[in-house]
């Protein structure tokens, strides 16, 4: 049986707190276009711990059940290495294919970000050329930037894989992975109304956002529970959002966001093909 009592004071909370943050910030006209505030952007990374504040509330003063339901646990190291070359990998296909496909053509000089850059004050004279910067940049998201997401991807993972999807399990695994993925996208909604991933798609964007973290949804729940490690769920989110705002947005700016890239019907297709993999693969590795 669902803990419909759990669950729903989670959602309240989550959804409450959010919206109420992201719309407060969104009325003193903060818009995600070119480079957005630094306040914004503090205040949106500050929103990414919501649903684990969201986990404590409940856990503790709703259903008081500890916080072991959490999987609040490290578990085994070879998955951390394995999705950290993995996700890379998945951006590396996604993006040829987007490529491939004529939906968007690598900019190797870097013009669109060196004048995204200049717009907003750097001085260009003392950026890198193109040739060390775009190597120098995929070793960051590759070495370090995963780590610094990472924190803030197990904010949200506390919350997603932590609390909300072992509570919905009893539904069953399709059902389980499936809302959870739709509400991990719509918690999103307020952002991309103000231009967050789909920008000129403020309506289809919350639409394509729910169906791109439910295709992605389906890796990351399943290793999750496989492994019973809502850390590694985090390291997961941060080890994503490493490569989806690191060197591909960079080398690709101009890709159709419904169509191509990480968030389009490619980025889609290419994380649900994996999740599908993982889902009907045996893993007889140890999960202690």
């Amino acid at each position: 049986m669902v803990d419909r009592k759990g669950v729903f004071s989670y959602l309240v909370i989550t959804f409450a707190l959010t919206y109420a943050i992201e719309g407060a910030l969104i009325l003193t006209g903060f818009r995600i276009t070119g480079l957005p505030p630094a306040y914004g952007q503090f205040v949106i990374a500050g929103v990414m711990w919501v649903p684990a504040v969201a986990t404590v509330l409940t856990v503790k003063f709703v259903t008081r059940e500890g916080f072991g339901v959490t999987n609040f646990r490290f578990g085994p190291w070879r998955p951390y290495l394995k999705t950290a070359l993995v996700i890379p990998a998945g951006f590396a296909v996604i993006y040829g294919l987007t490529w491939l496909l004529g939906l968007g053509q690598p900019d190797w000089q870097l013009t669109d970000f060196y004048a995204l850059m200049a717009s907003g004050g750097a001085d260009l004279a003392e950026m890198p050329s193109p040739s060390l910067f775009l190597p120098g940049l995929f070793l960051a998201t590759l070495l370090v930037t995963p780590f610094v997401n990472g924190v803030f991807g197990f904010g949200e993972e506390f919350g997603w894989r932590g609390y909300l999807l072992p509570r919905l399990m009893p539904l069953g695994k399709a059902r389980a992975y499936t809302l959870v993925g739709v509400i991990w996208g719509l918690w999103h909604a307020p952002l991309i109304l103000a231009g967050f991933n789909y920008p000129g798609y403020p309506i289809l964007g919350v639409v394509w956002m729910a169906g791109m973290t439910t295709a992605l949804s389906i890796y990351i729940n399943e290793l999750t529970l496989r492994h019973r490690s809502s850390i590694l769920a985090g390291w997961m989110h941060g080890v994503f959002n490493s490569q989806a705002y690191g060197i591909w947005r960079v080398l690709f700016p101009d890709v159709n966001p419904l169509l191509g890239g990480m968030t389009g019907l490619v980025g889609i297709g290419v994380w649900l093909a994996v999740g599908l993999w993982v889902v009907l693969r045996p893993d007889h590795s140890p999960n202690t």
